[in-house]
């Protein structure tokens, strides 16, 4: 696969928060301000990409009964690291991002790619799968926190933006503004996106048994007939 599609397939057609819906509980919770965003989306990526290196290293060791488990040992090792980390160098990160930050470890999207990628690529093709899918999920908490925050709160990075800032759109903060701001980013993501699900014939030529169905071209071709006749 080639590696430059391997990455930006991440950032829109296979985005893990707008396309693939993962991790909605964390995007939920911490795109209520665009810092918190970026302290959630490098922490994931950072998790994502080492898990994805040594997972994709040893896949070939794993034994497969136990993958998940030791998949789950992995991330929760880099994941710990990661909180240290932030804790020593950003502690009031930690504070803000609260349980979010080691509730990482069942992160839907790492567990999902250390499955679904990594465990059947090399380690560079995991890699780089790991930095374009931590930059789609970094992106779309970036997307959403900026509209809660300026709306919401009418400050951005923390900044009080004039105007707004005396005209706030609270609810945009709150549990419901943040399911709006989701479904209206998914619903853009689904009508400019490139993903579009292409139309399945229901007819008998689409039919994987129409060669051994002795009414093929008959009994469907006139159930067809009457459905249009009955509307």
């Amino acid at each position: 696969m080639n590696q430059l599609n391997n990455f930006s397939k991440g950032i829109i057609k296979e985005n893990p928060v707008l396309v693939l819906v993962l991790g909605t509980c964390p995007t939920l919770a911490t795109s209520t301000s665009v810092i918190n965003a970026l302290g959630m989306g490098a922490a994931a990526t950072v998790v994502l990409l080492c898990s994805n290196i040594v997972i994709s290293a040893l896949r070939k060791i794993i034994p497969d009964k136990v993958r998940i488990p030791c998949y789950i040992v992995l991330i929760a090792g880099f994941v710990t690291m990661v909180q240290m980390l932030v804790k020593a160098f950003a502690p009031a990160l930690d504070a803000s991002l609260g349980i979010y930050l080691p509730l990482i470890v069942v992160n839907c999207i790492i567990l999902g790619r250390a499955e679904m990628f990594a465990n059947k690529n090399t380690v560079l093709s995991s890699a780089v799968d790991a930095l374009g899918m931590g930059a789609g999920f970094t992106l779309a908490l970036v997307a959403m926190a900026t509209i809660r925050e300026v709306f919401g709160n009418g400050t951005f990075l923390g900044m009080d933006i004039p105007v707004l800032v005396d005209n706030k759109i609270s609810i945009l903060t709150m549990a419901p503004g943040g399911f709006f701001v989701f479904g209206i980013l998914i619903a853009l993501v689904n009508k400019f996106g490139k993903h579009k699900p292409k139309k399945k014939d229901f007819g008998c030529a689409g039919c994987p048994q129409a060669a051994a169905c002795g009414r093929a071209g008959v009994g469907c071709e006139a159930k067809e007939t009457a459905e249009v006749s009955a509307k």
